[in-house]
């Protein structure tokens, strides 16, 4: 069951016609919210970021587990059947949550991109880390050996689908790759493992 809005057939069911999902991951201190908000704001998307979900979870003494990314996925959902650009940060670490993404953006029918920040210098990375600042109220970021020890799967594009693996040592060209690769990517279509 759909209707028409102006000259475009929209089913409840299904994302709107502008609707399209970009998933931001990677380990913690590698820059997904600083290219998250960047991309959000070029965009004009709505933004979902895991770490706002949890934390005040934590703070109020709850075992968080995978709770987090289920009511990320729930309210990316809701914004993407309305049509909307939905940019969500997380860090994505396994096969398992990286699937979730897929298997949304396939039953609502909208464009999917995933981006992987990375630093290839782990001292770079090492010194974000240590330095980064919580920005949430409660937030508790991790250390650097807890950085180390976390789950954190390797990308396999046969299990986890295509991705674009963005460096994120100069953020503003990172920024600028992103939104390019975004750019070259049809609506209606995943991007490509190899496409930038």
């Amino acid at each position: 069951m759909g209707f028409t809005l102006g000259s475009h057939f929209i089913n409840p069911t299904q994302g709107g016609p502008r609707a399209r999902l970009i998933v931001i991951g990677g380990l913690p201190g590698t820059g997904k919210t600083t290219l998250s908000k960047a991309i959000v704001r070029e965009l004009s998307a709505v933004y979902l970021r895991v770490d706002v979900v949890e934390t005040p979870l934590i703070r109020a003494g709850v075992e968080v587990g995978p709770l987090g990314y289920e009511v990320v996925r729930e309210l990316e959902a809701s914004n993407l059947e309305l049509g909307g650009k939905v940019v969500v940060g997380l860090v994505n670490p396994l096969h398992v949550t990286r699937a979730m993404w897929r298997e949304l953006a396939a039953a609502l029918d909208v464009p999917l991109v995933v981006f992987e920040c990375v630093l290839p210098d782990r001292a770079e990375h090492r010194r974000r880390v240590e330095g980064r600042v919580p920005d949430l109220k409660g937030q508790v970021t991790p250390t650097w050996a807890e950085v180390l020890d976390r789950e954190y799967e390797p990308w396999d594009d046969s299990i986890d689908g295509p991705r674009v693996r963005i460096d994120m040592t100069d953020a503003a060209s990172a920024t600028e790759a992103a939104i390019r690769a975004l750019a070259e990517v049809p609506s209606g279509q995943q991007v490509a493992p190899d496409s930038a």
